[in-house]
Parts: C-alpha cells; structure tokens; sequence
C-alpha cells in the first residue's frame, strides 16, 4: 500500500522560518493553527507534532534565540481565578488549536507572564526579561507586547493570517481608536502558592457590529508595503513581520483612518451601543421652578446608577431647572490612576420559585439587584443563592443598596424577613442586565463672582431609588445655586458640581486641573433631609479660611451643629478635592448621627427605607440656609494686611484704646496685632481674642489710621 504524502515535514517548516527572515538569536512570537497546515510527517498524534514543531522553531532560533507563545485563558474576562502554572491556555489541552500552546507552556523551564487574561509563555534568554512583573495590563506601555516591540522581536503566524495576530491590539490601544476602550477586571492571581488579589486591564472592543476586530486590511497592506514576508508551507503559508515595522504601519495606518482594523462602518461609538442596547428614557416631570419638594418627588424613584439611562434622565431634568453644561467622559478614559467605567443596563431581573411564582423584582425596585450586576439566569440551590442574596444589616423589613462596580459578581437583595422564609430547594434567577461604552456624566452649575477665585460645592446624584444620600445633597445645591445666580455682588466665582460618586469628581478634576489653583474651598452636600442637627466635617488641613467660614456660618444658623476632624465621618467625593495633588479644603455638610451613634451615619442608610417619608422639606431648606450662611461668610470676609514688621511701638504713633470706649480692644490690641497677617479674618481675629467683631474692627481700624494695616 503506497504511503500517503505529508504535506510538510519538520525541515520544511525549519526552511520556510528561514526564507521568511528567522534566524539565530531573535525573539519570535508564534501564533499557531497546525489543523490548517494539513498532516505532519510523523506528526500524527498532537503531542508528536507539537515537538516536531517546537524542535524546528527551536533549531532556527538557536540556543540564543527566544520563542513566545499566546496561553491566553481570559479568566479574569471568565470572573475566575488565575494560576500562572495550572491555568491551561483557554480551549484548555483537549482543543486541537492548543496543543502546541499547552506543550509548550508546559515544557521545563518555560516561563509565563502573570497576565490572567493574555499570558503569554516563553522559552530563551530573554523570556524572563519579556515575561516577568509586566504592568497590570494587557496591551499599552509595560506589557509583553510593549516590551517585544522595544527588544526588536518578530511576530510569526504559522496557518494563521497576519489578522490574527494580537501584537495589533497593542497598537489600537496607543493609537486610542475609538472601537476599543479600557475596562477594569479584577480577580485573584496565584504564582508558585502565593494569591493575591488584583485589577487588569483590558483594551476591549465595542461590542456593537461596527467595531469587531477587522485587520485583513492592515495585512494586506503590509503585504503591499514589504513589512510582511510569506512563506508556503504544507497547505498554507507563514507569515512574518518585524514587530517595530508592523506597530509603525499600524500607527500610521490608525492615524489615516481611525477604523482601519475594524469592520466599520465609522460611527459615533456610544450611538453604535445605544442602538445595540437601547435606551430607557424615564420621563421626570418637574414644574418650571420646582420646589425641594417637587424635585425630591420627581427624581427620587429613578434607576440612578453611577452610568446609566436613569442618572442620564435625573440629570437632563436638573438641567432644565437651571442653566447647567453637562460635561461627559468617555468609558475606558483615564482619569488620574482611575478608569471611567462602563455603562450598566437592567433590562429584567427577578427572583422566583420553580412553580413561576415571583417573590421580587427589578421592577418593584431597583435595589432589589445589586448594582452593576453581571448577568444570570438559572435554576440554582437555596445554598447558591444565598451566597448571592444581600440583606441590610440591621433593617430585617429594608431592602439593601449594594454596588460591585469594580469587583464584579451576580447578586440580588431583599429583605432580611424575605430571605429567612426561603426554604425551598431550588429557586430561578433571572438577571438580564448589559455592560456598554458609555458616557459618565458631570453637570456644572455656574453663579459667576467678580473673580475667577471659586467656591465648588458638590453632590451625588447616582444612588438608585433613595432620598438622602444623596438626592437631598443634589436638591439643596440646586436651591443654593438658585439663590447664588439672583445676586450681583458676589465675589467668588460659585460651581456646583453634580456626579456620580467618587469617579465622578475625579473625573472632572482630572480632566480641568486648570480650574484647580483657583478653588479656594468646597462643600459636599449629602444626608440633609434627616432630623439630626448638622454635622459639618473639616478639610484636610482643619484650620483654613474655608473651615473658620464653615465653622461661623454653621454656628450661625443651627447652634446644635457639631464638626468632626477629616475622614471621620462617612467619606465621600470631599476627599477627591483634599487629596495629594488638588488640595482644595472641601468639607462636607451633613445630618449624620455620630459614628459612635449604633445607626451611624442614620437610620435608613442605604436601604429602600430611605424615601420622602424620612425626608423633611424644612430641614432641606435649613440645610439650604446653612450653605447660605456659610457662603455669606466668606463674602463678606475681610482679611487686615500688615504694614508693619516686628511690635509695633505704639508711643511713637500715639496709639491708644480707650478703654472706657473700647474695653474689649484696649484689653486684646497686642493679641490683635499679632494676628494680622494677611490669612485672618476680622471675624476669625476676633473669634481667637475672645471679643465681638465690632470691638476687633474698631482696634483694627486704628491701626489703618497710622498706616501700619491695610485690607
């Protein structure tokens, strides 16, 4: 019986790595599909073809010569764990097109990169250099594609076309196409019996039609531009480029055209998912001037997740209160060490017993889904469930807020009472909800001054279905605001910012530091509904011009008011602004209990009991008062300049309080005096003296007279 013909043996596939530019000492990523090559001399089992293929590449490359090859296993894509020497390349070493990749990965003395999402191993000299403590990223500067492209590597695919060669992706994310953008995973990461806990970034695509990876184009253009070399092979070829040349003419190509290694058509990226997964427009109906009241009523039940059609909706209706710019970062953007996240879509969610008999919903309430929820849908044991159903921990009749932006997961709440009575079995668990490239959102509300010094004030807007934290923030900023835009005698410039927390203002503060130097203080606005005496927590610092306003002004309206030190209280986006690099003395005003108090920060925090029924319009207009108090303070605060050095010596200039006119100052004018220096305030100079205002600015004055203080 005549032996049937091979179509390629292990010293052809050695010639054509050759004749395609491979030789002694270079480091070559290989992408593999054997299966399209055709048989194998002696190839015909999988694990005797991958060492003839290994042996070849290994003979062209030498014992200087470095080999890489993809084990990607996109666990942390697969919300599973990642371990640098068991995790199998994804397909796992059953799948054909793995075989290669797995007998290589498990070779002795293979190295892998700990990227759990696109490992890569490598054999060689320059493997561990390539491979190990890559930065937490898959594609960008530090990862392996990064450090192959700067080593002068090459990338061969071998039955493969030059489109699938993932080094390009390294390119789009430098050349920031619009298809693809950063996306945060997390998950654990074991190497040699040690996990840890870690974040990894991934430059994914879009998922609408028009950006699924395409690069047949840039292929052919290498082809056409001599970048790319072929060789044939058994029924296919071998392709090679030069990885600098290739990230070059990708640049180039991406600069031309900005879609050319994606389907197309080019179209505006959020339009593209919004048509992919809709868009739920939640009508708010507001009067022209609404109230608190009406604004706590029309936008308290909204799906206000930090990116989502309900934020979207409560922030188009503030906008038509007041004039406001609505400024938007784009999914994936940096901001400072964060990344903007995606959108979030519930379209259903539900939890039910196996006789269809439903037990809660999305519809009933938004919270009864954790926000930012991965999608589900199955039968699951009450064990199961259990591990995924949230309950307050202390309202057994509430139900919880609970938020996993970052750290994903499936889950739903309820009621602690409903979760006790859940005996049966098994239960089905239907979570329909969607991750998209979106838009987060900022609105800024403006009361010009006669300088550009500014006062920013700040609240959240992104907690569904609750009223306090921190639609009452929001409300009362818009009234503060309101007021702020009726007067024409301000002196500072007055913003209002309205975000979704945390990301938020650092969106914004990442994207505008030109405005930083100019803000001279802040308040965060958030709790103020409540029946609690106002909690007002200081800045960073604890003791500057913006502290002793919001000390005075607080004091002024609400003598049961108390102050607490920075980031004693219930931290929020006040620390973005008193962070390393901004440094603005934010404080935060609030009705919270104290944290000592058991119901710390209030009763009804975070849970479905948060509504108007523990919302009262009077305190949000105190809460209002005191924002307006506090601003008044710093408007009128006047701040005495010396004009002198050193004691003054008062006989030369005749200096003398009566002290029959003036008995406050006559006993306090040295202490005075050495409190002018241009960062203290009459009010605050008299505050430290112990006098009234009225006696520190007639001693103050005085001393005008002589020359020695000017304002």
């Amino acid at each position: 019986m005549a032996k049937s013909r091979s179509d390629f043996t292990r010293d052809q596939l050695a010639s054509a790595l050759r004749s395609a530019g491979v030789g002694p000492g270079d480091i070559l990523f290989l992408h593999v599909d054997l299966d399209r090559l055709g048989t194998m001399e002696g190839g015909e089992l999988p694990a005797a073809r991958s060492r003839l293929v290994h042996e070849a590449v290994r003979e062209v490359l030498g014992q200087e010569g470095t080999l890489l090859v993809p084990t990607y296993s996109f666990s942390f894509c697969r919300y599973e764990a990642f371990d640098v020497q068991q995790t199998p390349t994804r397909g796992g070493p059953w799948s054909p097109t793995a075989d290669f990749l797995e007998y290589v990965r498990t070779l002795p003395g293979t190295i892998r990169s700990a990227d759990p999402i696109h490992s890569v191993a490598g054999q060689g000299p320059r493997a561990r250099e390539l491979l190990d403590a890559v930065a937490p990223t898959c594609f960008g500067s530090g990862s392996v594609f990064d450090r192959l492209i700067r080593a002068g590597g090459k990338v061969c695919t071998l039955g493969l076309g030059l489109d699938e060669a993932t080094v390009r992706h390294h390119s789009e994310e430098m050349a920031a196409v619009p298809f693809r953008y950063k996306k945060l995973f997390t998950g654990r990461i074991s190497d040699r019996g040690v996990t840890r806990k870690w974040g990894w970034i991934y430059n994914v695509r879009i998922m609408a039609d028009n950006g699924f990876p395409d690069g047949r184009r840039l292929e052919q253009l290498a082809r056409d531009e001599g970048v790319c070399r072929a060789s044939r092979i058994g029924c296919g070829e071998l392709l090679v480029v030069d990885a600098e040349s290739y990230h070059a003419l990708t640049l180039q190509a991406l600069a031309d055209d900005a879609w050319f290694t994606a389907r197309g058509p080019a179209v505006n990226p959020v339009e593209a998912e919004q048509s992919r997964v809709g868009v739920t427009n939640t009508p708010v109906a507001l009067p022209p001037v609404a109230s608190l009241g009406d604004l706590v009523n029309g936008l308290w039940q909204l799906p206000r997740h930090i990116i989502s059609d309900g934020y979207d909706a409560g922030l188009r209706a503030l906008a038509g209160q007041l004039p406001m710019t609505i400024h938007e970062y784009p999914s994936g953007m940096e901001c400072w060490s964060w990344l903007v996240p995606e959108k979030w879509t519930c379209h259903e969610a539900y939890l039910e017993r196996l006789n269809g008999e439903r037990l809660f919903s999305y519809a009933d309430n938004p919270l009864h889904v954790v926000s930012y929820s991965l999608p589900f849908e199955g039968e699951v044991t009450r064990e199961q469930l259990l591990e995924h159903l949230h309950v307050h921990p202390r309202l057994c009749d509430a139900v919880p807020f609970i938020f996993k932006y970052y750290e994903r997961d499936w889950g739903l709440c309820c009621s602690g009472r409903l979760r006790d009575a859940l005996q049966d079995e098994r239960y089905r668990v239907v979570i329909r909800s969607e991750f998209s490239y979106g838009t987060l959102k900022v609105g800024e509300v403006v009361a010009p001054g006669r300088t550009d010094d500014c006062i920013v004030l700040c609240a959240h807007l992104c907690h569904p279905a609750m009223v306090n934290d921190d639609l009452s923030g929001v409300v009362v900023g818009m009234e503060v605001m309101r007021a702020l835009q009726a007067r024409r005698d301000l002196k500072y410039t007055y913003r209002f910012l309205i975000v979704p927390e945390t990301i938020g203002s650092v969106a914004h503060l990442s994207r505008h530091p030109e405005l930083i130097p100019a803000m001279r203080g802040g308040i965060f606005l958030e709790m103020l509904g409540l029946d609690h005496p106002h909690a007002l927590q200081l800045s960073f610092d604890g003791d500057t011009a913006m502290d002793r306003a919001g000390i005075a002004g607080l004091r002024a309206v609400d003598p049961q008011g108390w102050t607490a030190p920075f980031r004693t209280l219930a931290g929020n986006d006040e620390r973005q602004f008193n962070a390393p690099g901004v440094r603005v003395p934010m404080l935060s005003l609030s009705r919270m209990l104290p944290p000592a108090h058991p119901e710390h920060p209030y009763r009804e925090y975070h849970s479905s009991f948060d509504t108007p029924a523990v919302t009262s319009v009077e305190h949000l207009a105190h809460s209002r008062d005191a924002v307006l108090s506090i601003v008044d303070q710093l408007e009128r605060r006047e701040v005495p300049i010396n004009r002198f050095a050193g004691e003054v010596f008062c006989s030369r200039y005749g200096i003398h309080i009566d002290p029959f006119e003036n008995p406050e100052g006559h006993r306090a004018l040295f202490d005075i005096m050495y409190l002018i220096d241009g960062t203290r305030s009459v009010e605050e100079i008299a505050d430290r003296c112990g006098i009234s205002v009225a006696a520190a600015r007639a001693t103050i004055a005085e001393l005008e007279q002589h020359g020695l203080v000017a304002w």
